[in-house]
C-alpha cells in the first residue's frame, strides 16, 4: 500500500520564547516492509541551527535550536511511503511463552533489532505487579507466544476504554491501569508493561493510521493524530509482530511505522525545551492517504 502522508504540528505559547531546543521525529522510519520514497519537513520560524541523524534505533531525528523570540511554532512533515503486508503467521505455532522468555535473557545480541534492549524497565514503562498479574491470566502454561500476546491485544481493548479526557502524556502505566481508560499511549504502554513483567520483549511503536478506512470498515481509533501501538519479540524464526491493542488488530498496511523504542520517551514526536513561561496551546493535524501504485511517481503534494 502506498500513502502520502501529510502531518502539521502547532504549538501557540502565550508569551515570546526567546530560545528553544526541539528533538524532532516526524519522518517515517525505514524498516524491513516500509520504504519511504520521498520525504520534507519544515519548521517555522526558521532554525538557528538544524541538524539531522539517526538515534540509537534507527529512527531518524532532527535537532534544532531556535534563537528567534516567537509566539508560534510549527512542524510540517510530508512523506509518500510504501508498507508491504506482513507475512502470514499462525498464532498457535509459534514457539512457547517460556522459550521465548529464555531465549531473549539469553541474547547476546546488542544491534537495534535486539529483544534484549525490550525486556527491563524503561523511563515510561515501570513494572508493576497488578499488571503483571493482569497479564499473566493470558500465559497458562506452555501456551504459544504469539497466541497468548494476541489474546492479552484482545482483553485490553475489551476491558479498557479509549478516553481522551481520562490522561495525559505523563500519566503513569499503573495510573491508566487502575482506571481502566486512556488512549493509545496509555494502552500500548499497559501491553507492554504486561510483557516485560513476565520477562517477554515488547517495544513501542509510534506511527500513523490511515486516516480513511477502506469501503465498508470502521474509521479505526487515532487516525487524526500520531497512533501508538505494540511490537512483541515471537523468537528469532517469526521476529517482532506489531500489535494494535487500541483497535484490536494485528499491525500490517494500514499502519505506517514513525519511530520504534523502548517506549514513548523514546520516540515523542516532538521534545525539547524552551525558556519561557505560561500557557502554550497545542494542535495536530494528520492525513494519511492511499494512492495508485503507478501514481507513485508524482510528486507529494
Amino acid at each position: 500500500m502506498m500513502y502520502d502522508i501529510h502531518q502539521t504540528t502547532a504549538y501557540s505559547y502565550a508569551h515570546p520564547v526567546p530560545v528553544a531546543r526541539h528533538v524532532v521525529r516526524m519522518v517515517p522510519v525505514e524498516r524491513a516492509r516500509q520504504r519511504v520514497i520521498v520525504s520534507h519537513i519544515s519548521v517555522e520560524p526558521e532554525p538557528t541551527e538544524w541538524t539531522e541523524t539517526r538515534d540509537f534505533f534507527g529512527n531518524k531525528t532532527l535537532h534544532i535550536r531556535i534563537d528567534t523570540p516567537h509566539t508560534d511554532f510549527k512542524v510540517h512533515t510530508r512523506a509518500r511511503v510504501l508498507v508491504e503486508p506482513e507475512p502470514a503467521r499462525e498464532p498457535e505455532a509459534s514457539p512457547a511463552w517460556e522459550e521465548v522468555r529464555e531465549m531473549a535473557a539469553a541474547s547476546d545480541d546488542l544491534t537495534a533489532a535486539s529483544p534484549a534492549h525490550h525486556i527491563y524497565p524503561s523511563p515510561a514503562v515501570v513494572l508493576s505487579p497488578p499488571i503483571t498479574d493482569w497479564a499473566a491470566q493470558s500465559f497458562a502454561a506452555g501456551r504459544p507466544m504469539l497466541a497468548a500476546a494476541i489474546e492479552l491485544m484482545h482483553r485490553l481493548h475489551d476491558e479498557f476504554t479509549y478516553d481522551s479526557r481520562a490522561t495525559d502524556v505523563s500519566t503513569p502505566a499503573l495510573e491508566a491501569f487502575e482506571m481502566r481508560a486512556g488512549v493509545c499511549q496509555d494502552f500500548a504502554h499497559i501491553m507492554i508493561a504486561g510483557l516485560r513483567g513476565l520477562g517477554l520483549p515488547a517495544a513501542y511503536v509510534s506511527g500513523f493510521l490511515r486516516t480513511e478506512p477502506p469501503p465498508g470498515e470502521e474509521r479505526l481509533q487515532g487516525a487524526d493524530a500520531t497512533h501508538a501501538w505494540v511490537m512483541v519479540w515471537c523468537g528469532p524464526e517469526i521476529g517482532w509482530q506489531g500489535l494494535d491493542p487500541t483497535n484490536a488488530l494485528l499491525v500490517s498496511t494500514d499502519h505506517v511505522v514513525l519511530a520504534v523504542g523502548r517506549d514513548y520517551a523514546d520516540v515523542a514526536p516532538i521534545g525539547g525545551v524552551l525558556l519561557g513561561s505560561g500557557r502554550q496551546k497545542l494542535d495536530v493535524a494528520v492525513d494519511v492517504i492511499p494512492i495508485d501504485m503507478p501514481d507513485a511517481s508524482a510528486p507529494v503534494v
